[in-house]
């Protein structure tokens, strides 16, 4: 594959991933009874259920994988999985969508920033004076389109909203930043090192590896809260149907198929670029939210969204410079 078709295509599956990881910001939202807890082991359980058929028809290349490679899997799922979604929910239920949108929407700068450090020895530095104007244009793209929500956060406040709890979501949304930074820097190693792996047969892989301990945090929870003496009913909560239909739509989607498409991604791009691409995530979520809300978006938004998008168009044209003799 030339360079160019790798960024033509690289640049689409990242775009894919991220028009289906904006979902899971607004689930939460559709289920606000729900515990956070019971959100995260929902969506994984039904990621590794749906993941299991298709390990089955995908098990010649699923074979082909070590006992390294599932080590790293397991890894994977734990942290980019269950523990991000785990933080990102309980920030969103404590502090509503604005501000953790607003602290998620700050992973294009630092990944960018984290992988230029971390990866620069195998993919290339890009010189910090080509990286800054499109870090630059993407950080004022992600105040600008969240200035509506942090309008709508003070207001919150100024009537006497609980600013401790506003406070522990954003603790909790900047471990999910914290989470999903690691996340892609592990994911492109594996799939930099193993170009001739398949990206769909590593996200079904991905999707087995968190079954068990999605299975063990469902029960868990399950215990606890029959202990506890809570009144939330178990297995499937107070809307069984809309839970079921919304664990399986982002578990196939955002889990399965958007795995998938960042790891053909990750698979085509230096690291540093992929991760400003995480904009795209940014912006479906926004779409997705103005569209549950059935608000047109402001002027402002429109803007912050054309500087997301230039700073994307930016960052593509840079090149980075391959030390000598790598």
């Amino acid at each position: 594959m030339t360079p160019r078709a790798a960024l033509v295509s690289g640049t689409g599956f990242a775009l894919a991933a991220g028009l289906m990881w904006g979902l899971v910001f607004v689930v939460p939202l559709l289920l606000p009874h729900y515990p956070a807890a019971l959100l995260s082991f929902g969506r994984y359980l039904a990621f590794g259920l749906i993941a299991l058929p298709l390990a089955w028809i995908d098990r010649a290349r699923i074979a082909e994988l070590t006992r390294a490679d599932w080590r790293e899997a397991a890894r994977l799922a734990l942290v980019g999985n269950l523990l991000y979604y785990l933080f990102l929910a309980a920030a969103i239920q404590r502090a509503g969508g604005p501000l953790p949108t607003m602290i998620i929407g700050t992973l294009p700068v630092v990944i960018a920033i984290a992988s230029n450090l971390r990866d620069h020895a195998r993919d290339g530095r890009l010189p910090w004076r080509a990286l800054a104007p499109s870090l630059v244009l993407i950080a004022a793209g992600i105040a600008c389109v969240n200035e509506v929500e942090l309008e709508r956060l003070s207001a919150d406040t100024d009537t006497g909203a609980d600013v401790g709890r506003y406070a522990i979501g954003a603790l909790l949304a900047v471990a999910a930043v914290a989470c999903w930074t690691w996340y892609p820097l592990r994911n492109a190693d594996w799939m930099r090192a193993h170009p001739d792996r398949s990206p769909t047969a590593w996200a079904t892989a991905q999707g087995v590896a968190t079954l068990l301990p999605s299975a063990l945090g469902f029960g868990l929870f399950w215990l606890w809260n029959a202990a506890s003496g809570s009144a939330f009913a178990m297995p499937f909560g107070p809307t069984p149907e809309r839970f079921v239909l919304l664990m399986l739509s982002i578990g196939f989607f955002a889990s399965w198929l958007g795995t998938l498409c960042w790891n053909a991604a990750s698979q085509r791009l230096p690291t540093t670029m992929t991760g400003q691409l995480i904009v795209f995530e940014t912006l479906a979520a926004l779409a997705y939210a103005l569209a549950l809300r059935g608000e047109p978006p402001r002027a402002l938004t429109l803007a912050g969204a054309a500087l997301l998008v230039a700073g994307v168009l930016l960052a593509l044209r840079a090149r980075p410079v391959i030390p000598h003799g790598a």
